[in-house]
């Protein structure tokens, strides 16, 4: 018989085989394996009337609205045009009430969703095209013109003002097939847990861009953990009368986790926000009188900025919590908004794509306060901290790489045998790639990037942690360190800044600044002042575009 684990009640952590546990306890997730996602969250008992209201137009979709426009959608795509169990199919296009009803009908029927940012380039999306293969793409007739290479067949997302290129082969439009009556003809193919829902392709933002392959099952668990988070922040009754923003792109995992997914499980209204901008998006929360707002960092940090602003021209008395995802919130940035927004909650959490958004999390302010944390692993969530040089399983305080086994981690990489034995152990423990220690209260703390740590003389230096020392000065907006190749050193730390408006701060400035607060061998010895830092839409760094910035003219 095994031995019975024994774990530390405050930390988590098991010493008889290395592993943290989470606080949060355990989800319940469907023993019945025939069960998809579609079914999940459409059998879900809830309190909700509106599902989604599109904040540009007005327009709303009831909640028998949207599923009944699910079902007509599956049966036009099964019956119409031929879809079947493993056929892929990209959705290009911007935030949009259609988008998770799109998503639900593809995964309805074992079909596959592979998701594209619409301001990449054409040979970006096209290159995602050469690699997942899909046979249809839903895309808007502004976004046309980006697949007329493709050969793809194409349903348009609302009505061409004019007539598209002639290379390009529309066969349908949502509205047509959203009209379609379900008919017995519909072939109904079992679709169960392990097959895959989606195909998102991860940011890229240390190497090339790979297919992230994730299950229904992988879902369920995302939807499970986050609705038993919410009922923790907000009470088991309360969630189908609150109103969610959606600010965060839905192409994203940050928005398929959201708003494809759990949201319409839990019963809530999502108002959705066609692109992003700050004005609209205040505007909408004092009309539709959201009560939560996903973010990602540097608007939070915007937000602060311009409280006293933005509090004089919107009012913003419906919300009462700010999500934020991406990256851990400073002391600064914690405490800041606080102070600005006293009635509002400020949560964040951390995942990844291969972890289908699902990581660790706070629910409360008083979690949050634990600055400079990811907050506590979440619900079923299992973690080990990774000696990268030894192997060894570390222990609470001690700096490693996380690893990290639950319900939501992804089956592999799209074709890539390679990059998916690299990644996922025999035992489904994922290698994050992210540096990180656990506190003795199981609060987990991201250091930084393993790719991205500066090799000086042989020294690790952590550009998040020079990062976050920059954002603490008074006169500077925002700022990335990167690694710079030196010949003697081999590599040292440069920073890339942001001056706030009427700031003259130099490049000597800068270098003290740090200087004083760090060893030696962190100092910055190089600085370049810039308009903005490139981010991905989750608000990570793009730090090999700064490197190739910084290298051009070696």
């Amino acid at each position: 018989m095994a031995a019975e684990l024994i774990i530390d009640p405050n930390s988590g952590f098991c010493k008889s085989n290395s592993t943290f546990y989470s606080k949060r306890g355990p989800i319940s997730l469907p023993v019945d394996e025939t069960i998809n996602l579609t079914t999940f969250i459409s059998s879900h008992p809830h309190h909700g009337t509106t599902a989604l209201i599109d904040a540009a137009t007005g327009q709303h979709l009831s909640f028998p609205e949207f599923w009944t426009s699910v079902e007509a959608l599956a049966t036009s795509l099964s019956v119409d045009l031929g879809i079947r169990k493993g056929h892929v199919i990209l959705i290009l296009s911007p935030n949009s009430i259609y988008f998770p009803l799109i998503s639900l009908s593809i995964m309805s029927l074992g079909a596959i969703i592979t998701t594209c940012n619409p301001l990449n380039t054409k040979s970006e999306i096209n290159k995602q095209i050469s690699d997942s293969k899909p046979v249809l793409a839903f895309t808007t007739p502004e976004l046309v013109p980006k697949l007329e290479d493709s050969n793809l067949p194409i349903v348009l997302i609302g009505d061409p003002e004019s007539p598209p290129p002639t290379k390009i082969k529309i066969i349908s439009t949502l509205t047509t097939m959203m009209k379609t009556k379900p008919r017995q003809s519909r072939v109904a193919e079992r679709v169960t847990q392990s097959d895959t829902a989606s195909l998102l392709y991860s940011s890229g933002t240390t190497g090339n861009s790979k297919g992230v392959v994730s299950s229904h099952g992988n879902y369920i668990g995302v939807v499970q953990t986050i609705t038993s988070l919410l009922k923790l922040a907000e009470g088991e009754l309360e969630l189908g009368n609150k109103t969610f923003i959606c600010t965060v792109p839905m192409f994203h995992i940050y928005g398929v986790a959201w708003f494809v997914a759990t949201l319409l499980a839990c019963g809530t209204t999502a108002v959705v926000l066609p692109k992003f901008d700050m004005h609209e998006m205040l505007k909408a929360v004092e009309k539709y009188k959201v009560t939560h707002l996903p973010l990602v960092p540097p608007i939070v940090v915007s937000i602060i900025n311009s409280a006293d602003e933005i509090k004089k021209k919107y009012d913003l008395s419906s919300l009462t919590a700010v999500l934020s995802g991406g990256a851990p919130l400073s002391r600064e940035v914690v405490e800041g908004f606080v102070e600005k927004f006293p009635a509002m909650k400020i949560l964040q959490g951390y995942g990844l794509t291969e972890s289908a958004g699902i990581g660790s999390s706070t629910y409360s302010l008083e979690e949050s306060r634990r600055y400079g944390s990811a907050g506590l692993l979440a619900s079923s969530m299992e973690a080990k901290i990774v000696d990268p040089e030894t192997g060894e399983c570390l222990p609470v305080n001690r700096q490693g790489e996380l690893w990290l086994k639950g319900p939501t981690i992804m089956k592999g990489y799209f074709s890539n045998a390679e990059a998916t034995a690299n990644t996922l152990d025999s035992q489904g423990w994922l290698k994050t790639g992210d540096l990180c220690y656990i506190d003795e209260d199981g609060f987990i703390f991201v250091v930084d990037r393993l790719k991205e740590l500066i090799k000086y003389k042989g020294y690790q230096v952590a550009p998040a942690e020079l990062e976050a020392l920059l954002l603490a000065h008074p006169e500077i907006a925002d700022a990335a360190v990167i690694p710079f190749p030196d010949r003697d050193a081999g590599q040292f730390p440069m920073a890339y800044i942001v001056r706030k408006a009427g700031s003259h701060i130099s490049e000597s400035g800068v270098m003290n600044f740090i200087a004083h607060q760090v060893a030696p061998y962190k100092k910055i010895r190089k600085v370049a002042f810039v308009t903005s830092v490139p981010k991905t839409p989750s608000g990570k760094i793009l730090r090999k575009d700064l490197i190739k910035l910084a290298t051009s003219k070696l």
